[in-house]
């Protein structure tokens, strides 16, 4: 067995077998994707992996890139998953088209063409992005997640470990079988860096849910979270398994992997100190609340992000029920509930479904809010009681003005359009609060060195920097056909990546991230090279997939060290990196 450039790890024979193609031409790109991850983490070994989940399913998520990468793997026999897979949701219920108005074209076809090719992969589409919620225990051991929200539960809740893939990642691991040993795999990583004091009452799974977007918010770029913000969060109550799902998903926005909640979870391991100490008042919470309350009428309420539980969907029948008994209904269905096929069937059994359709809502199967196209010939203000919701929505992803209140509040609405009355609001960048930055501008001579991917063996880029120190979130906040950042807040709003050195600490959100980078890739949008000060397994797949130079690991941080403008020199021989600065960009 051979080494890994860099690492001094040996490769597992049939990890080597895959690599060298002799088990076809999608493994072999699998495997190299594998040993560069390996590579990046500094993974002194492989581990097989028990069970995989893949992210990238929705037209509107994954894109042409998503598309153009899996019709590149098609006709391979023997091209099909190692261990079970299973599969996240789609952009639509299939069979409710016509209710759901989406007006994007040739979505249905293009929609089974993916879902159709991650079949002929050997993949269990079960189009759902809890599969913890599926009435099986997933058991323990490695698991390789691609879906923010279910590796943060699984993490924080059951024994299964993951560590936060993308869904390239998690489809390598799927496909090989065999993942590096690395980040939350190992024990001493699997310990909490914020501790979180919480001092108000939290008696709806909705005040959890901004508690998780709240952690996110507060992170500081200079704290050290190497795999992301892990809070300790002590003074919860009690809490339903929807509450506990609702802070795991919304803490996932910012790219939390794990969360310890006294109580709830496992014990915390102790630690020395922590890079930050917050503390959630009822304040807080009131604040959230009036900053998300809606302003204008709401023209449709969206419930289930992740998809609802039983228990969400029965919450939801139970506030509907005492309307209906007042002899109202829900007009022009003003509330889609999203389930997932397996949760559908089961309400379908015991009469809830009945309830909610009586009613008048659209109770969908197989998709979430935040993958779906919405007809912006009726829909340009949303209510919903999930902060992922309104994190991705309002976002590049969507554009939609999303307002949040909790289930009773948005049962409301949904019976009566009248409880706000204006014009729908219109989001504007202005507002936005601007992200903390540590940069200040450098002068002087700069050198450092990094190291290279494995199946990268030499190249030489000269050109100009696009530097933050500020995470980049590809899906939704970096424009998929020109390539801008379009994040208000963020340093680097409004700014193009094509052409660039392009210099930042990692990816954030999604973990379909890759495919929005290989669609600007495809098209000549992309960076003309990467440098990460960090492990991104949300940028690295594809850059190794497609060949975009990358670089990590470097002996002073790049983000700091380089600014934006200046003309830089990287260059990659025998698995070293160089990064030089040829000349500096004026201050203003």
């Amino acid at each position: 067995m051979a080494a890994i450039r860099g690492s001094g790890v040996d490769i597992p024979d049939g990890l080597r077998s895959m690599l060298e193609g002799e088990l076809g031409p999608t493994k072999q790109k699998a495997a190299r994707l594998v040993v560069d991850l390996a590579s990046t983490a500094g993974a002194s070994e492989f581990v097989c992996v028990e069970h995989a989940h893949v992210s990238g399913v929705s037209v509107l998520t994954g894109g042409h890139g998503l598309r153009r990468f899996l019709s590149d793997l098609a006709g391979d026999p023997e091209g099909r998953v190692a261990i079970p897979t299973t599969l996240n949701s789609a952009g639509c219920d299939h069979e409710r088209m016509e209710e759901m108005g989406i007006d994007h074209p040739d979505f249905l076809e293009q929609q089974f063409e993916i879902v159709h090719a991650y079949s002929e992969l050997g993949i269990d589409a079960i189009l759902s992005c809890t599969p913890y919620d599926r009435g099986i225990d997933a058991g323990d051991g490695i698991g390789s997640w691609a879906e923010s929200n279910a590796v943060c539960f699984s993490n924080s809740y059951t024994s299964l470990v993951t560590n936060r893939e993308s869904g390239l990642s998690a489809l390598a691991s799927a496909l090989t079988g065999w993942a590096p040993y690395w980040g939350l795999h190992v024990v001493e990583n699997r310990v909490p860096n914020i501790l979180v004091s919480v001092e108000c009452e939290m008696s709806d799974a909705t005040d959890w849910s901004v508690l998780g977007d709240w952690i996110g918010k507060q992170v500081r770029p200079d704290w050290n979270l190497p795999w992301g913000p892990m809070p300790r969060i002590i003074g919860l109550p009690w809490a339903s398994f929807e509450m506990r799902k609702a802070l795991s998903a919304a803490a996932a926005n910012y790219g939390c992997p794990m969360l310890w909640a006294d109580g709830l979870t496992a014990d915390a391991p102790a630690v020395d100190g922590y890079q930050g100490e917050l503390t959630f008042t009822e304040a807080d919470l009131a604040e959230r609340y009036r900053e998300l309350a809606p302003r204008g009428q709401v023209d449709l309420v969206v419930i289930g992000c992740p998809q609802a539980s039983v228990g969400e969907a029965r919450a939801t029948a139970a506030a509907v029920r005492v309307r209906m008994e007042l002899g109202e209904a829900i007009p022009d269905q003003r509330l889609w509930v999203f389930m997932s096929g397996h949760n559908h069937d089961l309400i379908a059994a015991d009469g809830t479904l009945d309830v909610l359709e009586e009613a008048g809502a659209l109770v969908l199967r197989d998709t979430c809010p935040e993958v779906t196209p919405y007809n912006r010939s009726r829909y340009n203000h949303l209510l919903t009681n999930s902060l992922k919701a309104e994190h991705y929505l309002t976002s590049g992803l969507n554009r939609m003005p999303t307002s949040v209140a909790p289930l009773e509040q948005c049962v409301a609405h949904a019976f009566d359009p009248t409880l706000v009355e204006g014009p729908s609001p219109v989001l504007r960048a202005e507002g936005a609060k601007s992200m903390a930055s540590a940069k200040s501008h450098r002068g002087g001579k700069h050198e450092s060195a990094g190291r290279g991917i494995p199946s990268q063996s030499e190249w030489s880029i000269t050109g100009k920097a696009l530097v933050t120190d500020v995470p980049i979130t590809f899906l939704g906040y970096v424009n998929r056909d020109t390539g801008t950042i379009e994040d208000p807040g963020h340093p680097l709003n409004g700014t193009a990546i094509e052409g660039t050195v392009l210099i930042y600490p990692r990816g954030s959100g999604s973990t379909v991230a890759p495919f929005v980078l290989m669609g600007l890739i495809y098209t000549g949008k992309g960076p003309a090279a990467i440098v990460n000060r960090d492990v991104c397994p949300l940028t690295l797949p594809a850059a190794s997939l497609l060949g975009v130079p990358y670089a990590h690991s470097f002996d002073s941080d790049p983000t700091l060290e380089v600014n934006t403008g200046d003309q830089v020199e990287l260059t990659l021989a025998g698995g070293n990196a160089n990064l030089r600065v040829v000349a500096r960009a004026s201050e203003d």
